[in-house]
């Protein structure tokens, strides 16, 4: 798949933009002044495999905060910033490695000067970022309501503040809850700049439907070369949106993380219980971090051959079932041990890969 091509910024150290794997990001919704709890968060977001946090600061109280919390955190911080210019210079002063901020909404010029002094002092990265829902009055009454070419000339005004200051360490993102919006700026502005993009759908609702507006969001821009980093919003566990964003990433080839199921979605010549097997096998696979591709086929029909490049598999028959490792059968096993025998098979392939990586 062919990536855009974007200039390169370093968010601590995770590298971002030219060429650099997709970076999985979330948002801590713990109160930032709550070190303690912020950072417990940040773990489980770490655990769970994102590569970069965001933190709210809404006072100089949360400011505060970050001091400890960007000296404990395994991951790098982006610090969230509206208005005041002065949380984001006690931000830069607290160590984080990002800001995100619009530069046209945090005061006059000397505010945004004193923020590029000490973010260029520093080598932070900006992220722009631009939303639907909060689009400058002017640009509604121009436009009428919220459309791409509303958000992209909104972003440039802000690009081009820093532009003009010398400073171009800059990330960009367009969100909309309206995905063919989203879509459509994104495009518009990859068309236009070479800066790396954060792309999302913002506020995209709880699980189910935010799942879904995500994945063809992101997913669609993902396939077309867009994007430089993502994250999935979901209401609720900030670590969910980090699977999500995986199981994304993995369906499009660009990421690898963690286990990957393949499974059949029955028919008439089904005829072992493959929903139970499906799920008791995406539940053994939790705890796995490692990269295995598993596959639960109905049938021979659709076993071994189909999901031949599964790393291991099981394929349903009458009351009995076929474990097979890469297309390959390895034996025929009574339907109540097929579980218990993809297990087995499950722990040899990855302790293999542990022998094999000393």
């Amino acid at each position: 798949m062919k990536r855009r091509k974007t200039r390169e910024l370093h968010i601590g150290k995770v590298r971002v933009g030219n060429g650099a794997p997709v970076a999985v990001q979330s948002m801590t919704n713990t109160r930032t002044d709550n070190v303690t709890a912020t950072l417990e968060q940040i773990n489980r977001l770490a655990e769970a495999g994102c590569d970069i946090v965001r933190c709210a600061v809404p006072d100089m109280a949360a400011a505060k905060g970050l001091k400890f919390i960007v000296k404990e955190s395994e991951l790098p911080i982006i610090a969230d910033i509206h208005f005041d210019f002065r949380l984001a210079l006690a931000a830069i002063e607290a160590g984080v490695n990002g800001l995100r901020l619009n530069p046209g909404n945090i005061g006059g010029e000397d505010n945004v000067k004193s923020v590029v002094a000490a973010a260029k002092k520093r080598n932070i990265p900006i992220r722009i970022g631009v939303n639907a829902g909060s689009l400058p009055r002017d640009l509604l009454e121009q436009y009428g309501h919220p459309t791409p070419e509303a958000m992209v000339e909104a972003a440039w005004r802000h690009i081009r503040i820093l532009e003009d200051m010398g400073y171009r360490d800059i990330k960009i993102s367009l969100k909309a809850h309206d995905v063919p919006i989203t879509i459509a700026a994104y495009r518009l502005l990859a068309s236009q700049c070479d800066y790396p993009l954060h792309v999302g759908i913002t506020e995209a609702g709880t699980v189910n439907g935010g799942i879904i507006k995500s994945a063809v969001g992101i997913g669609t821009l993902l396939a077309e070369g867009i994007g430089d980093t993502i994250r999935v919003s979901l209401t609720g566990d900030p670590a969910r949106e980090v699977k999500v964003a995986y199981d994304i990433l993995k369906a499009l080839g660009l990421r690898e993380y963690g286990p990957t199921v393949i499974s059949c979605p029955t028919c008439g010549r089904t005829q072992i219980d493959i929903e139970h097997l499906a799920l008791e096998v995406e539940k053994y696979l939790n705890s796995i971090k490692e990269p295995i591709t598993v596959a639960v086929m109905g049938c021979v029909v659709n076993g071994p051959g189909e999901a031949r490049e599964a790393d291991v598999g099981i394929a349903g028959g009458i009351k009995e079932g076929l474990i097979f490792r890469k297309g390959k059968v390895l034996k025929k096993v009574k339907e109540e041990h097929l579980i218990s025998e993809l297990f087995s098979e499950i722990d040899k392939i990855l302790l293999e890969r542990k022998v094999l990586h000393k």
